[in-house]
Order: C-alpha cells, then structure tokens, then sequence
C-alpha cells in the first residue's frame, strides 16, 4: 500500500469522528425531544429513503424492531406503488435526504401529508420541499464526505446512523425498554444465547 493510501484512510477516518461530534454539537434538543415523543406513543414507523440513506433508514427500522416499536422500512420505488397503504393517520414516517428534494420521494411527502400521518424528516436542506412539509425536523450539518473528492456518501452516512442510533438510546430509556425484553424476542445468535442464559433459571 501507498504511503499516501494510509494517510487517505487516516483522513476519512479523522473526518468521520468529526461529523459525529459535529451532530452532537449541532443537536436540536426540543426537535430531538418531539421526535422521540412522537416515535415512542404511535403504533406504527415506516422509514423512507433512497440509496445510502436507504440504507440507513432501513437499518433504523429494524432497531426499531428490536425494541419492539412497531417498524417498516418503505423504499420509494414500493410506496408510490401501494406500499403507502401501510401509513395510517396515527403513524409516523421518518424520511432522510441530505438534498431534501430527491424527486422520488416528493410523491411520498405527498401522501403521507394526504394520509395526516406524522412526518418527521431528516435533511440537511431546511429550505426543502421535505423540510418545509415536516412536522419534524431533525437536521444534519455536514461538513464533508471523507473521501478525498468528497462525493462519496461516507461521513453523511455515519452521522445518519448517529443520530438514528442517539433516537434509539433515548426510545429505550423513555419507553422503559430492558434487557430482559430483548432477550425474549432475541432468540438466536451469540447475543441470544448470552441474553437468554441470564434468564434461565438456575
């Protein structure tokens, strides 16, 4: 490897921790606060995005999931398509677009406002078409990638993830979510056999 390779990797990794900070730093505490109100009282969550950010939102609704928050991850393509008929009125859909204007996901925005469900975004852009249809806005300042072209979806990616992640530690903590509940639907896997060997009797 080149010398200029590691120090490439080096840089992502200094800029990475830097973003994370960075949504710590820039953190909407009464934005943050409604958000899990909103997330820990409705029956239903779909998340929706595209590309990276697909992927992020697909992974925050599994966690969701796992803490028994009932959760659904919609990809765009699907929700134009009937998969919006899962979104009720008493539901909440948390979308991410750094851009806030990704065309396929305005007919979304659209139906869920229609649907008078709880739109809760996640965008860098608060002039967007999604952040001025959101009840919630959850905004990201990024201030890089960390690549060395600085177009790749990296550090955008991680601080997603942190925030989605932040949510998800305040949810346990409000819904009084414990150990022992996620040992019970945690059945397999070394998490599940450590998890449920606590709670066998002895």
């Amino acid at each position: 490897m080149k010398q200029e390779s590691l120090q490439q990797a080096r840089q992502s990794l200094a800029i990475e921790r830097d973003e994370i900070q960075n949504v710590l730093d820039t953190l909407d505490p009464a934005a943050f606060g409604r958000a899990v109100d909103v997330l820990a009282r409705v029956p239903r969550i779909m998340t929706c995005a595209s590309g990276t950010s697909g992927i992020a939102a697909k992974k925050f609704a599994h966690s969701l999931c796992c803490i028994e928050r009932g959760a659904m991850f919609m990809p765009p393509c699907e929700a134009v398509h009937g998969g919006l008929g899962a979104l009720k009125r008493e539901d909440a859909l948390v979308m991410v677009s750094r851009g806030g204007k990704t065309a396929e996901l305005l007919p979304v925005i659209d139906v869920c406002r229609k649907r008078g469900a709880t739109l809760i975004a996640v965008t860098e852009n608060l002039d967007s078409p999604l952040a001025r249809a959101a009840d919630i806005v959850l905004a990201l300042h990024i201030g890089r990638e960390s690549d060395k072209h600085n177009i790749m979806a990296t550090s955008s990616f991680m601080a997603t993830v942190a925030l989605f992640d932040a949510l998800l530690a305040a949810l346990i903590e409000e819904t009084g979510y414990e150990r022992e509940m996620f040992a019970l639907i945690h059945p397999g896997g070394a998490v599940g056999n450590l998890l449920n060997k606590e709670q066998a009797p002895c």
